[in-house]
């Protein structure tokens, strides 16, 4: 079954019913009556919609979400309340899912893997949820709406949801976004979202791993002596994301080898930083004897080398030209 685009435009469905219409009548498409409404319907069918109107009207809700206008949104929900509800499906990017949960993703368009701002999405997420979407989800859903909004970055929608009375205990479900089951604060921290996760944090999100304290940049009443040296490597790793200066210092003071890594997927401290454009981390680690040549396990590449992939590939900061200045610095190149 063919599957919407990203951003349809219902002249160009249209013009997909008029063209099946017109081979019809030359005799190269059949149709059960040579009519426009009928070829209207064949069309929607064809995208898994029972009618041309059900395919117009989600063409048409997407439209309204993307462009983050209030107003149309409104009126849109005025007249289609179940809109608010309803799953949207058929896309080609995002495939079935909740209008809420939808929005709380926007800030990534997921094909380029570019993340971009998205002024107005909180309040279109407090729109949906006076027309009565569910702040939590449905039971069986994958994750709630903040842990997607965490996982996404959006703290617009973040905040607007935690003011709902979303949960903050909420779990997703295993390997949701690559992530084992966890609350939205550890999906902020793994996925380097700071502005959320200090939002939620402050909304009273439980701190329950050394990791994640030093992702929230408070380590008050963390024994470090007992800690696993691998608990700090992983803490020392959070710390340099979400650049917390002061963490990455007392867990080095504590005995947590600078370039050392995970053992599970072979991050480091430096090359994570250097990876999401966090130079402050990075001009930090490089000033405490971090070693910008040290190469991953898997293809050897550098501190530097993964700058430039996380440009190429993930864009979600302003200082990887920054990052990289630094790490050629401290490599010795011009």
């Amino acid at each position: 079954m063919p599957v919407l685009p990203p951003h349809p435009y219902l002249d160009h469905l249209r013009h997909q019913a008029k063209d099946l219409l017109r081979a019809a009548r030359a005799g190269t498409a059949t149709l059960e009556k040579l009519t426009l409404a009928n070829a209207q319907l064949a069309v929607a069918r064809g995208y898994g919609f029972a009618s041309w109107s059900r395919l117009r009207s989600e063409v048409e809700r997407r439209r309204v979400l993307d462009s983050r206008d209030p107003q149309l949104l409104a009126a849109l929900l005025t007249d289609h309340p179940e809109l608010a509800v309803e799953d949207m499906r058929g896309w080609a990017d995002h495939g079935t899912i909740a209008p809420l949960s939808y929005v709380a993703l926007m800030r990534c368009v997921v094909d380029e893997g570019v993340w971009r701002d998205m002024p107005g999405s909180g309040e279109v997420a407090r729109q949906l949820i006076a027309a009565g979407a569910v702040v939590d989800g449905r039971p069986g859903d994958r994750e709630t709406p903040l842990i997607t909004a965490a996982s996404y970055g959006d703290a617009d929608v973040a905040q607007v949801l935690i003011d709902a009375g979303a949960s903050l205990d909420a779990i997703s479900a295993p390997n949701a976004g690559g992530v084992p089951s966890a609350s939205a604060v550890m999906h902020a921290a793994v996925f380097g979202m700071t502005v959320v996760l200090d939002l939620l944090v402050a909304a009273g999100a439980r701190i329950d791993s050394l990791s994640l304290a030093a992702a929230a940049g408070d380590l008050t009443g963390w024994a470090l002596g007992e800690a696993s040296g691998q608990d700090k490597v992983l803490a020392l790793i959070m710390a340099a994301d979400h650049q917390r200066l002061d963490v990455i210092d007392v867990l080095l003071g504590a005995g947590t080898p600078i370039d050392a890594e995970d053992e599970m997927f072979g991050r480091q401290a430096l090359r994570l930083a250097a990876e999401r454009g966090r130079a402050r981390s990075v001009e930090h680690l490089l000033a405490r004897g971090a070693d910008p040549r040290h190469g991953d396990p898997i293809h050897g590449l550098s501190a530097l080398d993964w700058c430039r992939r996380g440009e190429a590939t993930l864009r979600m900061s302003s200082d990887q030209e920054e990052v990289e200045r630094l790490l050629s610095d401290g490599l010795g190149n011009t």
